[in-house]
């Protein structure tokens, strides 16, 4: 009898090592599992998955033609907001810029090109975080950042579309807008923007002086807020739509086959009174951009530099201009890149 309740204790108490053990073990599979989840880092292709279609051009002067499980610390990279991952692209005042430009990016660039016949399609669903805070309320692109672009890769490589974001210094709204540059007929020493608001201000509403600037918009967007756009190139035609929760929808159509700008007496009144004192204005070829091969852009194509705009650059030290406000940063959560639909 008391040989078998030995036994039986003997059994109880291996039983309870095993669990004991097993346990242990189990907990020490978890802790390295989350360890291991703490330690995977998450790159902006994880969040949206377009990115072998693009390279890009970073606020430093990197450039890279692979995105896959890329990314670069200040520039690119993924912020989660809540549950929310979102690909960050930032980019200073004043640091390396492409050939033909005296702005900084860190911006993507659409591998593929195609004639606006052919067409295409890009989606972007954003929140711009921040714009440079110093600059020149008589200077355009004081405050802004460019956030979208059809640019031409042939001609004279210009840009049938730029989406803007712009706030001023005080303001809680800023605008949304979208400027069509002209394919200019002969030399493009004639060449102009012309500019359409969204939400807010379009391109032409300044300040009257370096600080003094304009009414804020009462039906603009606050930095933070989300808003998307889609670019949608069909046969020649392009549409455009932009929607933010709370705020009307808006659709615009623009021929890229059939200029609306051909003579002089088309020029907008607008372009007229900003352009007319400072450089000749031109007219746009009939065609607009018919059979130019274009491609898209998208990401932070900051529009502050210390040159036109009088932006504080800190004589280029990137990290001082991140410190003291001095650059351009916007999220993006979705995107898509594909071929234009009807």
């Amino acid at each position: 009898m008391r040989t078998k309740a030995i036994k039986a204790i003997f059994h109880i108490f291996l039983l309870i090592s095993f669990i004991s053990v097993f346990n242990a073990c189990k907990h020490k599979t978890k802790a390295a599992d989350l360890s291991e989840e703490t330690q995977k880092v998450t790159y902006p292709n994880d969040v949206i998955p377009f990115m072998d279609k693009w390279q890009i051009l970073l606020g430093d002067g990197t450039r890279s033609d692979s995105l896959i499980n890329y990314e670069k610390e200040g520039f690119f990279y993924v912020e989660k907001d809540g549950e929310t991952n979102w690909v960050v692209y930032k980019t200073p005042n004043s640091g390396i810029t492409s050939p033909n430009s005296s702005n900084t990016r860190t911006e993507l660039g659409e591998k593929r090109r195609w004639i606006p016949e052919e067409g295409g399609k890009l989606t972007g669903s954003l929140k711009v975080m921040h714009v440079s805070t110093t600059g020149d309320a008589n200077a355009r692109s004081s405050y802004s950042v460019v956030v979208g672009q059809i640019h031409s890769d042939e001609g004279h490589e210009n840009e049938p579309l730029k989406i803007y974001y712009k706030k001023f210094p005080g303001h809680n709204k800023g605008s949304v807008f979208w400027n069509y540059e002209i394919n200019t007929e002969g030399d493009n020493d004639g060449r102009w923007d012309f500019s359409t608001a969204v939400w807010g201000h379009d391109f032409s509403v300044l300040g009257k002086g370096v600080d003094i600037y304009p009414e804020e918009p009462t039906d603009g967007i606050t930095l933070g807020e989300e808003f998307s756009y889609e670019v949608n190139v069909h046969k020649g035609v392009m549409t455009l739509t932009f929607k933010s929760e709370g705020h009307q929808t808006k659709t615009f159509v623009k021929n890229l086959l059939k200029s609306d700008f051909a003579k002089e007496s088309d020029v907008p009144q607008q372009v007229l009174e900003w352009y007319s004192s400072k450089r000749r204005v031109g007219v746009e070829r009939d065609s607009a951009y018919a059979g130019e091969l274009q491609f898209f852009k998208q990401g932070a194509y900051n529009q502050a530099n210390g040159k036109s705009t009088n932006s504080e650059t800190y004589h280029g030290d990137i990290a001082k201009q991140y410190e003291n406000g001095s650059y351009a940063e916007v999220w993006f959560k979705h995107g898509t890149l594909n071929h234009g639909t009807k």
